[in-house]
């Protein structure tokens, strides 16, 4: 008889279960409690509790996937601009829903608090490498970064001042090194690099690259990027034809050469020495999303960097490498300073 009446007890429990329904519980442990005390209720209650926080954690669910598609920020796909020409893509986000979800369980969110978003990103279809042989003058427009493109063929004095700024600012920036320079120079050459800045592919010699033939071309480059595999021990990315002067061979030689051509989007133009204060001035007014900002180690950029920096952050821009500002990975603006 007494193994009878458990077997009841166990099979009202099971169907309270598989119902689910919170006042059947209820009125179950209700009338078990009446005829056999508080053991089994106590069984039931916490089947009860069960049901009613997986019921938490479905809403809980379902609220993070509402949020999540409100949340969406699509990829951009990299293009070739009738004038920018190559403009890099831009990688959208969208919520890790299963991560955040996992995420608040553990943190025991409870209804109406604030849940932390994990995030990850979505890479564009078509990316700058899709483009083929095409120069680039700027980032993505919807990119909140910068970058200083630093063309260094003279103007040594200058250098080291400049890399004092840009140690105080934290900011870092790309020299592209004249290979010519690099061979004199390779001490400087070394101490830029251990401030952590990129370098990059300047030509050999300052010629202007659309008038050379294409061997003169291919060795200008060339022993330029082997000078920085040699002496820096870098992989080079990105050349920049001296004085912006190419053609689209030269864009061409760069490609088969494993390299992208870069050129800028606002030019100092330091050195016909200017004031400093015009060049901040210019630069203030001038920078947006994914500019590429050219100078070289001269008195003017020496003096006006500082200034320059300032007014880049208070747009709330970052500032980063060239292949930073060039890949499609996300940033978050800076708060206006």
């Amino acid at each position: 008889m007494r193994g009878r009446k458990w077997g009841t007890i166990v099979a009202g429990v099971s169907a309270a279960l598989v119902i689910g329904y919170f006042g059947g519980v209820r009125e179950y442990a209700n009338s078990v409690r009446t005829a056999q005390g508080d053991v089994v209720p106590t069984v039931l209650l916490q089947a009860e509790s069960g049901v009613q926080e997986q019921s938490k954690n479905e809403a809980l669910l379902a609220s993070i996937q509402n949020e999540a598609a409100k949340r969406r920020i699509e990829p951009v796909d990299a293009v070739v601009d009738r004038v920018w020409k190559a403009i890099p893509g831009y990688n959208g986000r969208e919520v890790d829903v299963e991560a955040t979800y996992r995420q608040a369980v553990e943190k025991a969110v409870k209804a109406g608090e604030p849940i932390s978003y994990i995030y990850r990103e979505i890479e564009p279809k078509t990316s700058l490498k899709d483009l083929g042989a095409e120069p680039t003058y700027r980032g993505n427009p919807k990119k909140p970064m910068v970058s200083l493109m630093i063309n260094v063929a003279w103007g040594n004095e200058y250098i080291e001042p400049m890399l004092n700024v840009l140690d105080r600012e934290q900011v870092k920036a790309t020299f592209f090194l004249d290979g010519s320079w690099l061979r004199k120079y390779p001490e400087i050459a070394k101490q830029i690099q251990s401030r952590g800045h990129e370098m990059e592919n300047h030509a050999y010699s300052h010629p202007n690259m659309s008038r050379v033939s294409r061997s003169r071309a291919v060795q200008e480059i060339q022993k330029t990027q082997q000078l920085l595999k040699d002496t820096l021990g870098v992989d080079n990315k990105w050349f920049a034809p001296p004085s912006g002067d190419f053609n689209q061979a030269t864009v061409d030689i760069a490609a088969e050469l494993g390299l992208r051509t870069v050129l800028w989007t606002l030019d100092t133009v330091d050195w016909k020495h200017p004031d400093p204060s015009s060049v901040v001035a210019k630069i203030a007014k001038g920078v947006e999303p994914g500019s590429l900002i050219l100078m070289h180690p001269t008195d003017s950029s020496s003096a006006a960097l500082r200034g320059m920096i300032d007014a880049i952050k208070k747009k709330g821009l970052k500032l980063g490498t060239v292949s930073e500002t060039l890949s499609s990975a996300r940033v978050e603006a800076s708060a206006v300073e």
